[in-house]
C-alpha cells in the first residue's frame, strides 16, 4: 500500500468506526443488550478505531522510514481490521459462533502489523 492509499484507508476506517459506533449506541443498543452482544460490538468498534489511527500514523511516517515494511504493516492493519472487527460485527448480529475462528486471525495480523512498524522504524 502506498502512502496515499494508507492514509485514505485509515481515514475511511476512522469515519466508519465513528458512524458504526454511534449507530450501535443509539439505534442498536437495545437489540445488542438483549442478545448479550453489546460488549462484542463495542470491542469491534474500539479495535477498528485503534487501527484506523495506526494506519494514519503509518501513512504519515512512510516518507521517513523503511517504506516497504510499513506498506506491509498498513496492509496487515487493514486486513486485520476487516477480519477482527468484521467478524465481531457479524457475530453481534447473527450469533454465529463459527466466526470465533476468524477473529483471532485478525488479531494475528494486528500483531504482525505492529511488528512490521517496529521493524520499519528500527531498520532506518
Amino acid at each position: 500500500m502506498n502512502q496515499r492509499y494508507t492514509l485514505l484507508c485509515g481515514a475511511a476506517l476512522g469515519l466508519s468506526a465513528v458512524a458504526i459506533g454511534a449507530f450501535g449506541a443509539h439505534a442498536l443498543k437495545e437489540a445488542l443488550v438483549a442478545s448479550g452482544r453489546l460488549e462484542t460490538y463495542e470491542l469491534a468498534v474500539q479495535y477498528q478505531f485503534y487501527h484506523a489511527l495506526a494506519m494514519l500514523f503509518v501513512g504519515s511516517i512512510m516518507t521517513q522510514y523503511a517504506v516497504g515494511l510499513l506498506r506491509y504493516a498498513a496492509l496487515a492493519f487493514l486486513v486485520g481490521t476487516l477480519l477482527f472487527s468484521g467478524s465481531l460485527y457479524v457475530l453481534s448480529f447473527t450469533g454465529l459462533g463459527v466466526l470465533g475462528a476468524i477473529t483471532p486471525l485478525g488479531g494475528v495480523l494486528f500483531l504482525l502489523g505492529w511488528g512490521l512498524v517496529f521493524a520499519g522504524i528500527y531498520k532506518r
